[in-house]
């Protein structure tokens, strides 16, 4: 049995991207790791390429560099660049399993076990096309957590090559070629997503970039002051389902944390309510008591 990851990632310097936490976090898991770079102007392929000759087992990395569409409108609808460059770094890829992070998520070194034993023991289970992950994200600050229905609490990560599933939409999901979901085991495994947590002025700049993913090009206005299209979405507001975060982030996020220092004071800052939150608040209470998650979207089918 062999494992691939996979992954893509373009100006993650820039946009202070923890890739290399995240390709570190994959490398004890996988047999080869595939990385699309996109072409880009800043030194996010250097720092690619300095892993393969410094890190533990970074000969198992394989890097290619891919150019993204941007100039093309209907490319930049709903994220689908997004899913077609997953694909480019998927079809690359030759394991049994191939396992996906994106740039700004990462594994626990306590779940690698439980990962690769997962592999094992579904490996002669043809009838388990993929593996799903628990998600905790991070938000604001890296001891600020988000535990409502508004964050996705799961989604598939990890594929059966031969089910030829494909990444879908903004690459958030896979699906079969028909369309149809993938049949799913889950092992309890985390992925830590730290796709909110920056400075408030890296998180501008990340998001006027990928809004123009989902939106199309920003108005001249926008564009010369540098305003996301979802407005002011980039600052960090205090909303229901936000918690202090009391675990351990995953060891490979530990110099980096430290080294950011960048804190968000949740419990200072004010609330932002809106009655529509309310609904949030009874379906949120609802889950908490009986640990069922009412009305909730599945992009796979969950089996024994």
């Amino acid at each position: 049995m062999r494992v691939s990851g996979f992954t893509l990632v373009r100006h993650g310097v820039q946009f202070d991207y923890p890739f290399i936490e995240s390709l570190r976090s994959l490398l004890p898991v996988v047999d080869e790791l595939v990385i699309n770079v996109g072409y880009g102007n800043d030194s996010t392929l250097q720092t690619i390429q300095a892993l393969t000759k410094n890190e533990p087992g970074g000969e198992k990395i394989v890097v290619f560099e891919s150019e993204w569409p941007l100039n093309d409108p209907e490319k930049k609808k709903g994220g689908l660049i997004l899913s077609e460059q997953t694909n480019l770094a998927l079809d690359r890829c030759t394991g049994d399993w191939c396992i996906y992070l994106q740039a700004d998520e990462v594994l626990h070194e306590e779940d690698t076990a439980t990962l690769r034993r997962s592999f094992e023991e579904n490996h002669q289970r043809n009838e388990v096309e993929g593996i799903l992950f628990d998600y905790v994200h991070l938000y604001g600050s890296f001891d600020v957590v988000q535990q409502t229905r508004s964050a996705y609490r799961r989604e598939v990560r990890a594929i059966r090559r031969s089910s030829e599933a494909r990444s879908v939409g903004d690459a958030q999901s896979f699906r079969k070629p028909d369309g149809s979901k993938l049949k799913v085991v889950r092992p309890g495994v985390r992925v830590f997503h730290y796709g909110w947590v920056r400075t408030p002025e890296a998180m501008k700049e990340k998001t006027f970039f990928m809004d123009q993913l989902y939106h199309g090009a920003p108005k001249a206005q926008d564009a010369a002051s540098g305003t996301p299209h979802t407005g002011d979405n980039y600052l960090y507001k205090r909303f229901w389902g936000l918690k202090r975060f009391i675990g351990q982030h995953p060891a490979v996020m530990q110099t980096r944390i430290t080294q950011k220092g960048w804190f968000w004071d949740l419990e200072n800052s004010p609330l932002s309510w809106n009655w529509k939150d309310l609904k949030k608040v009874v379906l949120d209470s609802i889950e908490s008591f009986t640990g069922y998650r009412l009305f909730e979207y599945r992009s796979y089918e969950i089996i024994d």
